[in-house]
């Protein structure tokens, strides 16, 4: 498993030591934002038009975007938008390896920063978001993760025959109140809003590339996987409010076809994960437990709700027992 770990953070270490304008410069970073990127040029301008506009001293922090073999114009556009703002530390990287889990541990290596945060190309950002995350892991010492509030924004419309629970796969929100507190046992920060100690990277390991989309694949679960090993080491992970994320969903996303295939690969995800640690008989019992749920849930939902209730379980299923 490709994973970054002490030999990759000594090694950037030691480079930075030897030129000590650089060593300068990357001692003040506080946290280090990082994005990867694939075949999004438009959509990666519109998130970094929030990244900019940090209330975040502009020394404390930096953006590195990953892009992961993107055929668009994403370089030249993202050339043209960090010129116009030299006085940030906006970076491209260069990721061949494909896949998100890839792009991400890329990222991690790339950057210096004592926090990470990481979002994704088709967000946008509060511009207390650095600020929040930065405040919190300092006053918090013991905290080695967390994850903020995640906003689903549909410039189409929220569809009909959405419910908060056929919602979760779509676009993950996130809403656990104003105050700052432990994520509740069972729940963790979404990909899209999520913030670690780099001393944790180093101790328990980053993304697992085994897992994570690749492509157009919507097989994921590397956040879970990652968080699982923070919480068997018994680290707590935190909720951060005043870090704000909208997820964008267009219209594509919103297809009987996509949310079929987006279900499915949930349930693949499970079982890579659940056969990889050894549970794999209790996610088929959990699964058991969700059908009923599901079954009385569907029997109390208006009519134009209840098929993708269905469908979303039944694809999930499908999922995890490799269908």
């Amino acid at each position: 498993m490709c994973l970054v770990g002490c030999t990759k953070i000594e090694f950037f270490a030691d480079i930075i030591a030897c030129l000590p304008g650089i060593c300068y410069i990357y001692a003040m970073i506080r946290l280090s934002l990082i994005i990867a990127t694939y075949n999004r040029a438009a959509e990666l301008v519109a998130a970094l038009e929030s990244v900019v506009r940090q209330t975040a001293p502009a020394d404390a922090w930096e953006c590195v975007v990953v892009n992961n073999n993107s055929q668009d114009d994403t370089a030249a556009r993202f050339a043209a938008f960090a010129a116009r703002f030299p006085e940030l530390n906006l970076r491209l990287v260069t990721e061949t390896r494909q896949g998100l889990s890839y792009a991400r541990n890329r990222g991690i290596a790339e950057t210096a920063g004592e926090y990470i945060a990481v979002i994704d190309d088709d967000e946008r950002i509060n511009p207390g978001f650095i600020a929040a995350y930065i405040d919190f892991f300092d006053r918090h010492p013991e905290a080695v993760s967390a994850g903020g509030r995640i906003i689903p924004e549909y410039p189409g419309g929220r569809p009909a025959w959405m419910s908060r629970y056929t919602e979760k796969p779509v676009a993950n929100p996130i809403d656990l109140g104003d105050r700052v507190r432990p994520f509740p046992r069972g729940r963790i920060p979404g990909g899209g809003n999520m913030a670690l100690r780099r001393s944790a990277v180093e101790r328990y390991g980053a993304f697992d590339p085994t897992l994570g989309r690749s492509g157009v694949s919507l097989v994921g679960g590397e956040e879970s996987d990652l968080f699982e090993r923070l919480a068997r080491a018994g680290e707590q992970c935190w909720y951060v409010p005043d870090a704000v994320m909208w997820h964008i969903i267009p219209d594509r996303k919103l297809t009987e076809e996509y949310f079929r295939r987006l279900s499915r690969n949930v349930g693949v995800s499970q079982r890579m994960r659940a056969q990889r640690n050894g549970r794999y008989g209790r996610a088929l019992f959990g699964e058991a437990l969700k059908w009923v749920a599901t079954l009385l849930l569907a029997g109390l939902m208006p009519s134009c709700k209840r098929p993708w209730l269905l469908r979303m379980r039944r694809e999930i299923t499908r999922g995890l027992w490799g269908g």
